[in-house]
């Protein structure tokens, strides 16, 4: 058997999971929207009466312990529905497309503003200062107990994860929702011949 032939062998068997193609964007949709839909609920959770926007906008517009962003109430808004709005639509992949866009310029602002300070790594390397916490904790608290869910890390706060989820919104933006599990897709069908 040629080289040639078992290459185009083993192209089909890849190609015929091409079938299957429809659970990436799936995968990239259902995990995204509960990382989007806390970020929203953080900022104001309109189903909750004692939630306000208001905490959000003051950090955004805050020149000396927030963001100092201009303004900051409207960018306080756009983020919150991005994110709100956003990750319903991911959840039903309607619009995801769509609404791909305003998530990764949010996804932007965030890294840039927010995230970009603090260099690369969403979770710092273990330092000295992680090693402090852990002697304290051992010392003056039930380490056991507070490590058996998993070890203690410090959050480093970089463009890590907003990277991440820019680039997982990428390739949705160009894959759109996916086939069978999306409004998107029926909606397409429907649609597309008329």
């Amino acid at each position: 058997m040629s080289l040639c032939k078992v290459t185009n062998t083993f192209q089909n068997l890849l190609d015929k999971t091409r079938a299957l193609d429809f659970l990436a964007p799936v995968a990239l949709r259902l995990y995204l929207a509960p990382v989007f839909w806390m970020a929203a609920n953080n900022k104001w959770n309109p189903l909750d009466s004692g939630s306000s926007l208001q905490g959000t906008i003051d950090w955004f517009g805050n020149p000396d312990w927030g963001l100092g962003l201009p303004f900051p109430e409207l960018m306080a808004y756009l983020a919150w529905g991005s994110e709100y709005f956003g990750a319903i639509f991911l959840v039903l992949g309607f619009a995801v497309r769509w609404i791909s866009i305003p998530l990764m310029v949010t996804m932007v602002v965030a890294a840039t503003t927010v995230h970009w300070g603090n260099g690369w790594l969403a979770i710092a390397e273990p330092n000295s200062q992680l090693e402090m916490a852990r002697s304290i904790l051992q010392e003056h608290g039930n380490y056991k107990w507070l490590t058996s869910e998993g070890s203690f890390v410090i959050l480093n706060n970089g463009i890590e994860f907003a990277t991440t989820y820019f680039i997982m919104l990428l390739a949705l933006f160009f894959v759109g929702a996916g086939k069978y599990f999306s409004f998107d897709y029926w909606i397409t069908k429907k649609f597309s011949h008329c």
